[in-house]
């Protein structure tokens, strides 16, 4: 489950293996044993996953299918447009 979460993050971020390696700071070669579920990545690394991809632990790995926005910064106005596009797109 963790293998397919990486692949689906970095995927949807439009990234290669070697750009979220280059960006982690380990080897391509990591990120395709991430990938391939040949090995698991450390708990240090996992908590820079979650922070690099903006979700939670539990996200990364199958525990909780929530998905979050992050909106810090934004006004009340802009975040209040952005639940309203929400809104609509699930009706």
């Amino acid at each position: 489950m963790l293998n397919e979460k990486i692949k689906e993050m970095r995927i949807a971020c439009g990234i290669s293996q070697v750009e979220l390696a280059n960006k982690l700071g380990v080897s391509k070669q990591c990120v395709s044993n991430w990938e391939n579920d040949n090995v698991m990545p450390s708990i240090e690394m996992l908590i820079r996953l979650t922070k690099f991809f903006s979700v939670s632990a539990d996200f990364l790995l199958g525990l909780d299918n929530r998905e979050f926005l992050e909106i810090s910064g934004l006004t009340e106005l802009q975040t209040t447009h952005i639940q309203n596009i929400i809104n609509d797109i699930k009706k």
